[in-house]
């Protein structure tokens, strides 16, 4: 249940239809594409370039961060944070902070699996017109890739709600590890699970003794990690780059991703409307699988390999 309430009617149904967005149930529409079938489809697809490829959090998954929507993601444990709290809820941000300043440790120690390094292999062999990845973990450029836009933003920035000012993740951990110094050895993480958004669970207790900072330019505190959270927009210009991207592309291959939130899902219908063609490789069912031309049902990791073999990489 939410309990987060605010007194301003507008940001109130703002952060509802923000929660709404993260709790939404993605079923199966479709079914998929006979997977051989699937596979020669997408490899022809990928023989004629320049692919636009979306990813998201099942790309992830197998450097031990979880999705959100899988079986057992991060929404069978809770909620990701809404822009709204962020910017209007004090005891959300704190609580946030808590559970980042010890959740990023982990994340910085998560390392491009198999999948990241064979997008790297596509794109050397001049076959992708880029990658529009919506995770915020840094793996695919730390894979290699170089035509990448990171819709939602990255993790290694910060910045302020109260004065704009934008700080290195690394400055803004270096303060809250001054203010908390022996916070990290001293939490118990509940639950097995990392956040795909760079926190973990703590007890309340711990929550309750965390010392927040105060921003370095400004001294406000509603400090935000430089990532598109549910109830804000993608910035413009990024948007609009992303959609150059897909307008010179020869088709859109989602991978790792359900396509549940617009952001994400707006590729593939474009693409559509563009008459090019859209495939999906995910684990699980995806908001597009009703539209797309081809739905390959299995584990990400194995059917990228299966791609490189056949394309002779």
């Amino acid at each position: 249940m939410d309990r987060t309430s605010f007194e301003d009617p507008a940001i109130a149904m703002a952060h509802k239809s923000a929660v709404r967005s993260i709790e939404r149930v993605v079923r199966e529409t479709a079914a998929p594409t006979n997977p051989e079938e699937a596979k020669a489809r997408i490899l022809e697809q990928l023989r004629n370039p320049k692919t636009l490829v979306i990813t998201g959090a099942g790309v992830s998954t197998d450097s031990g961060i979880p999705d959100y929507r899988s079986k057992n993601g991060r929404l069978t444990k809770g909620r990701p944070m809404t822009f709204q709290e962020f910017a209007h809820a004090p005891e959300q941000v704190r609580r946030y902070w808590a559970r980042a300043f010890v959740g990023m440790r982990f994340m910085r120690a998560a390392a491009p699996n198999r999948t990241h390094f064979a997008l790297v292999e596509l794109e050397r062999a001049g076959l992708l017109r880029g990658i529009v990845t919506q995770n915020v973990d840094g793996l695919h450029t730390e894979a290699g890739n170089a035509n990448l836009i990171a819709l939602h933003g990255d993790m290694e920035h910060v910045v302020c709600l109260d004065c704009g000012a934008m700080h290195e993740r690394m400055l803004i951990d270096e303060l809250l590890d001054a203010a908390n110094p022996t916070y990290f050895s001293s939490v118990e993480v509940t639950g097995s699970m990392m956040n795909p958004d760079g926190d973990v669970e703590l007890r309340d207790e711990d929550v309750e003794r965390f010392h927040m900072i105060s921003c370095p330019a400004c001294g406000g505190q509603r400090l935000k990690p430089n990532v598109v959270y549910f109830g804000e927009n993608v910035p413009r210009a990024r948007r609009e780059e992303a959609d150059r991207w897909l307008a010179e592309s020869s088709g859109v291959l989602a991978i790792g991703t359900s396509l549940a939130v617009m952001s994400g899902y707006k590729f593939a219908l474009d693409a559509l409307r563009q008459g090019k063609p859209v495939s999906v490789i995910n684990g699980g069912p995806g908001r597009a699988d009703a539209k797309a031309t081809t739905v390959w049902r299995t584990r990400v990791g194995g059917a990228m390999d299966e791609i490189l073999d056949g394309l002779g990489l």
